[in-house]
């Protein structure tokens, strides 16, 4: 039974549960809260009235899917003097807009945020027909950003070369595709690759695509590099990975007498900059441990067998120029960017910012900044602090990503592509004022783009041996398989440097 007490709470309850109620009811029927809720329901589609710009509600985004034959027919890839190189196609960068832009004019958005063009470019974009806005062609960089706006810039886009020297397939099974890769070849589409990465050789010149990566090597680490057919298989080596229970050894020549005896480095590594790709000691950074053994020495420098026990990016490298013992042609651990010592001792006396200005200007002294992954256009983006901002609307330099801003992983894309040496899908462009040709159509096959920086540019081919780096990974080994490719040249005892 309940008491009285207990009564009169639950009746309370009752009675304002029934005004709640009753409340709402007159509301509904009260025309000046109708009329609120549909003016609400207008702002939310971004229809707040007459002569609003209307934003369509955003659709689904292709993430996650593999490259395809659309992807890999955008051009060609040939072989020049040593060098594979891509011909020049027209790309795509899309992306919705950000809170942080929401409010702010098109204009004002691409001068704080996307400065490694100048405004002037954004106008010669929009009316050569390169910027849409919900599928629309935009002409208007006035235009007031919405929510749900959806944006995409059309560039004309350069790959750096790589080196020649073929992928080779080195074992293959219903689970597994395990290559020996070339240096200076990245894995999957990053920053200015797309086309030259082994992603794409193996889906374009080998029919094997949908793969999923397993580990990564270094764009200039040469060797052992595993691939899953199926999403199980990667998550179980994944796991193998992870839990420490593949053996990984790799091999390179640094500059010196590397020690007789065994040595393990356990330095922390912290990353300085993931838009170049820079780390170094520092007691901030994340525990790494890497064992080396030496296995030769010619008077000059010393072969040495190295074994990762840590997956830190550049880990081998940074370890080793601690040691005092760099790697010989390492093009960025052992320059002189790094001080007096190049680094020996984790000794640099230098800001992270300084370091990061000494390295840029070490290699735009050699006119060789494709191998820090850099355009001229963006140099003075690279140092800033706030990475987050990196410009992507008009940077091809920038890395792939899925909505021009946010990092794509597990060698996803999103971006949409068209070839320039189509001249069908070269971007939309109005005839000029005396009804002549358009600019693709006059210059035929050998497409030089207008607006594109990189055609104005006569840049060095590097030399073949410059994109080759003496770190190489030699073998992969775990409880059920075991894949190794042989010693480089590099390795022999009687080897001498050109």
């Amino acid at each position: 039974m309940l008491s009285v007490w207990s009564r009169r709470l639950l009746l309370s309850e009752v009675r304002a549960k029934l005004l709640c109620v009753t409340s709402m009811s007159a509301k509904r029927k009260d025309p000046e809260y109708e009329e609120g809720k549909s003016r609400r329901r207008k702002k939310q589609r971004g229809n707040e009235g007459v002569g609003e710009r209307y934003v369509p509600p955003p659709t689904k985004r292709r993430l996650g899917v593999s490259f395809g034959d659309e992807h890999f027919r955008e051009t060609e890839s040939y072989v020049e003097d040593g060098l594979r190189k891509v011909r020049p196609y027209y790309f795509h960068f899309e992306t919705y807009c950000k809170g942080r832009w929401v409010g702010k004019s098109l204009l004002e958005v691409f001068s704080s945020e996307f400065r490694s063009e100048p405004l002037e470019y954004y106008k010669r974009a929009a009316q050569a027909g390169r910027l849409r806005l919900n599928q629309e062609l935009l002409t208007d960089l006035t235009t007031v950003l919405k929510n749900n706006d959806f944006m995409r810039n059309t560039v004309h886009r350069h790959e750096p070369p790589v080196t020649a020297q073929p992928l080779r397939i080195i074992a293959e099974n219903d689970d597994l595709v395990v290559v020996n890769k070339p240096s200076s070849l990245p894995v999957h589409p990053c920053g200015r690759f797309r086309h030259n990465t082994v992603i794409f050789i193996l889906g374009k010149e080998h029919n094997l695509k949908d793969l999923h990566t397993i580990h990564r090597l270094d764009r200039m680490t040469s060797g052992v590099l595993m691939f899953a057919k199926t999403l199980e298989v990667s998550k179980k080596m994944d796991e193998l990975v992870r839990g420490r229970q593949v053996e990984k050894q790799y091999v390179c020549r640094v500059i010196g007498e590397f020690p007789e005896e065994t040595i393990t480095c356990e330095e922390p590594i912290l990353v300085v900059s993931y838009k170049i790709g820079v780390c170094r000691v520092d007691p901030k950074g994340k525990l790494s441990k890497t064992v080396f053994q030496r296995l030769s020495y010619n008077g000059k420098s010393s072969v040495v067998k190295c074994f990762p026990y840590t997956g830190r990016t550049h880990q081998i490298r940074v370890h080793l120029q601690y040691l005092g013992h760099p790697i010989v042609n390492d093009p960025v651990y052992n320059t002189k960017a790094w001080g007096p010592n190049r680094g020996k001792g984790g000794e640099i006396n230098k800001t992270n910012e300084e370091l990061l200005q000494s390295l840029i200007e070490e290699h735009k002294a050699k006119q060789s900044l494709d191998i820090l992954d850099l355009s001229e256009e963006d140099l003075h983006l690279a140092t800033k602090k706030r990475e987050h901002e990196e410009p992507v609307l008009s940077d091809p330099a920038s890395s792939e990503r899925d909505q021009l801003g946010t990092k794509l992983d597990k060698d996803t894309e999103a971006s949409v592509t068209v070839t320039c040496d189509v001249l069908t899908n070269a971007p939309e462009q109005e005839p000029d004022e005396n009804g002549g040709s358009s600019v693709a159509e006059e210059m035929g096959q050998d497409l030089i783009d207008p607006l594109c920086g990189e055609c104005k540019i006569v840049r060095t081919d590097p030399s073949p041996k410059d994109l080759v780096m003496y770190l190489h990974a030699l073998c992969y080994k775990g409880e059920d398989f075991d894949f190794s490719t042989e010693l480089p040249e590099w390795t022999k005892d009687d080897w001498v440097e050109d």
